[in-house]
């Protein structure tokens, strides 16, 4: 195991608890793919599922090699309203947020960015990776809608994909 410290300066913190009643939700992806590769390759080291051996490496990297959204994540300072990586699964952690900020979620379960891998797999197990895989460490971030560009800038300047995939509701839960 490895803990790892650091320091952010004092209020530029991204908390789970800045959500809001009308924030654009948002996760980042890499530039070609996105969110439930990790998930997929536990799935074919089960036994679930079979993959050539091309497709295999690809997201088998994504589970083994994941890349962390530190620069992207302090480029979201003074953007974001809240934030969380993605460890356990893009709808286990929105809950987190949702949870600490008293608010809810509606999802876009078809805006959902992912691989051409995991495109190419049956809807019901692309849902599974997408939104119940973890180990994506990704970063699942809040702001409100006129942030959209300054959302996107971050992203483009710190070379991680960004998408759009839902908005915060007031009414509690996550549809």
């Amino acid at each position: 195991g490895i803990t790892v410290f650091g320091e952010v300066p004092p209020g530029q913190a991204l908390l789970r608890s800045g959500a809001r009643a009308g924030d654009a939700l948002w996760i980042s992806h890499p530039m070609q793919g996105g969110i439930g590769d990790a998930r997929l390759a536990l799935e074919v080291f089960r036994g679930q599922v079979a993959l050539d051996a091309a497709a295999f490496e690809a997201v088998r990297a994504r589970m083994e090699l994941p890349t962390p959204r530190n620069a992207l994540g302090v480029a979201l300072r003074g953007i974001a309203s809240s934030a969380i990586d993605v460890s356990d699964g893009l709808l286990g952690d929105l809950r987190h947020v949702l949870k600490r900020s008293g608010v809810g979620a509606a999802v876009q379960a078809d805006a959902l960015p992912m691989s051409a891998v995991l495109a190419a797999q049956p809807l019901a197990l692309q849902r599974l990776c997408t939104l119940a895989g973890g180990d994506d460490y990704e970063l699942l971030f809040t702001a409100t809608p006129a942030q959209a560009s300054a959302v996107q800038a971050a992203a483009a300047a710190t070379g991680v994909a960004v998408s759009r995939i839902g908005i915060i509701t007031a009414e509690p839960g996550c549809r």
